[in-house]
């Protein structure tokens, strides 16, 4: 009961606030989440479903929507355009650890894999936050059309960040029985990403061993 009280008091002082501040809120968040994937982003979406969908609520869920796309779309291009960057970056760089991962062969060979795949790639992206954060990251290294880009990771938005402003707005104050689902989800996503890597420098290792002998 007592946290019900709070949450309840909690909403009530996020509902009197301006709305410009909440939608900019949103709109930051869905950006953060893309440049930074340690910030609880999802879990920030589907709390703006709930809110578009309470009473009293000073922001529509038309421009909750609006927010999450337009948030994610910039964060996913500043990482578009880093990756660009980066490229130049890592031909150039002398950091040990970096000559050790992204070898020139290494390199050619991921975004070639990529060009191949980025369809499917791009698309399935936005599921996690992990991926997400390197797919736009590699898009730009690759150069993929910006325009290719912009269509598939909006289809993406669209499917994902669906999910979660509907999965908010319908279960509306238990909307954290989805954020525990995220949860679980992101945990397996993560272990599943660590042994991906784990086994991608095990193979860079055998084949430098394996050029040594």
């Amino acid at each position: 009961m007592l946290d019900f009280l709070q949450f309840d008091a909690f909403l009530t002082r996020i509902l009197e606030l301006p709305p410009v501040v909440l939608w900019v809120f949103f709109c930051f968040s869905n950006f953060l989440e893309n440049v930074f994937p340690p910030w609880p982003g999802d879990t920030v979406t589907v709390f703006s479903g709930f809110l578009s969908s309470s009473p009293g609520s000073p922001l529509s869920f038309l421009s909750i929507v609006i927010a999450t796309y337009l948030g994610n779309l910039l964060g996913a291009l500043v990482m578009y355009f880093f990756g660009e960057r980066f490229l130049l970056f890592l031909k150039r760089s002398q950091f040990p650890f970096l000559s050790a991962i992204y070898q020139e062969e290494n390199l050619h060979k991921t975004l070639d894999w990529f060009r191949r795949y980025e369809f499917v790639v791009v698309l399935l992206s936005r599921f996690s936050a992990g991926i997400r954060f390197f797919v736009s990251i590699v898009a730009g290294m690759s150069k993929m059309n910006i325009i290719k880009f912009v269509v598939l990771y909006t289809l993406a938005i669209s499917l994902w960040c669906g999910i979660l402003l509907f999965g908010g707005s319908l279960l509306g104050s238990n909307w954290n029985q989805i954020v525990v689902m995220l949860s679980y989800y992101n945990q397996t996503i993560g272990i599943v990403l660590i042994c991906v890597f784990l086994y991608f420098i095990y193979q860079i290792r055998k084949k430098r061993n394996t050029k040594l002998t």
